[in-house]
């Protein structure tokens, strides 16, 4: 015993301790907390950029002879999104390379669908996909909002055959949208605060390449289990559920996997009565598009107070997406299927963090127990 204390290594750290730990009160209350948000300024320019991209894009696609790809064209648009902690010249590079694998999400999962691969094929290929898009995004640091954005990409992208032309057609509609966010943000560099400098993160530094091929194989792991429970369970929208359990899983230690699982599902379920109330309006598209342009600009000012926060804009913007891609397809009954796959994937995702969790995982868990506590942590 240290002279500050017990260490964590002298309490017990099993599974079943680890489990107890995430559910103690003082869990749910840091959950809730708020916290500084960092960098604000390249937030808010980084949901500046993409809703620009967006009110710019969004239109002129509905007016074009292909209406039909206005969805894919909004998933373009978030590529912009990427890079804002990026060292001075480098931003446009993350944006070239997220744009490179928005696209290939887009065309991989349509691929398979017009292949005729069946549903249970396409989850597993979400999975794999799922997987390595966290190590992609671990290994090129390509910052928030992280793999998420690339794994719903390939969610939008499932379902029935499309016919090959639609197939070419998806994958330039957002490839022409992400490189119109390429040249937004290349245009309005001068405003964003580099890497290093006053109030903006350094990099984290890389972990090895085992580590993260290790949390990429997990994470792989818990979307499956996730996409096919929830596809099991007679879910529309299974990749909803690997959202989820994908959220849950790159969280770096166990009580912020907790947190977020507890953030995401409180979040998801006030955002989805949001959304009811505004598809209960019946809105017309460019009142969508503008809904979309503010949300995306409101989420990236406040999710880095506080992750519930921001699942309360994000809700509604995916779903206004889905709805922008297919509004006769995709109406109120996709509201409680969304809170209810967020809540399977969320529940697989903490129950999969515990079981692969290492021991080195758990004592870190009991020492930030411990400080939190004592009211040091």
């Amino acid at each position: 015993m240290s002279a500050q204390g017990p260490s964590s290594a002298a309490f017990p750290a099993r599974r079943i301790d680890a489990a107890r730990h995430l559910l103690q009160p003082r869990q749910f209350r840091e959950s809730m907390a708020l916290s500084a948000q960092q960098a604000w300024r390249n937030s808010a320019l980084a949901g500046l950029q993409a809703a620009l991209t967006a009110l710019v894009a969004l239109p002129l696609v509905h007016l074009s002879p292909w209406p039909h790809l206005i969805g894919f064209a909004s998933l373009g648009a978030l590529v912009a999104l990427f890079g804002r902690f990026a060292p001075r010249g480098g931003r446009g590079r993350v944006v070239l390379q997220c744009a490179f694998w928005q696209v290939a999400a887009v065309l991989v999962m349509s691929l398979a669908a017009w292949s005729g691969l069946p549903v249970v094929g396409q989850l597993l290929l979400l999975a794999l996909l799922s997987g390595l898009f966290f190590f992609v995004v671990a290994t090129g640091r390509f910052g928030p909002p992280g793999a998420l954005i690339f794994v719903f990409a390939a969610g939008a992208s499932m379902g029935h055959a499309a016919p090959g032309a639609e197939v070419a057609e998806r994958a330039l509609a957002t490839a022409a949208v992400a490189a119109l966010a390429w040249l937004i943000c290349s245009a309005t560099e001068i405003f964003r605060r580099k890497a290093g400098g006053e109030g903006v993160p350094a990099p984290e530094p890389l972990r090895p390449a085992s580590h993260r091929a290790i949390a990429g194989l997990r994470i792989a792991l818990g979307s499956l289990v996730a996409a096919l429970a929830a596809h099991a369970l007679g879910a529309a929208h299974p990749a909803w559920a690997v959202l989820g359990a994908m959220v849950v899983m790159q969280g770096p230690h166990l009580h912020i996997s907790m947190n977020r699982a507890l953030q995401r599902t409180l979040g998801t379920a006030i955002g989805a009565v949001l959304v009811w109330l505004i598809l209960q309006q019946a809105p017309s598209l460019f009142t969508v598009i503008a809904l979309l342009a503010g949300l995306q600009f409101a989420t990236e000012m406040i999710i880095g107070a506080n992750y519930a926060l921001g699942q309360i804009l994000v809700t509604p913007m995916a779903l206004l997406m889905s709805y922008l891609a297919a509004p006769h397809a995709a109406g109120l009954a996709m509201v409680p299927e969304r809170v209810l796959d967020t809540l399977l994937g969320a529940a697989i995702g903490i129950a999969l963090a515990v079981v692969c969790s290492s021991l080195d995982d758990r004592r870190h868990l009991a020492g930030h127990q411990m400080r939190r506590a004592a009211g040091t942590g």
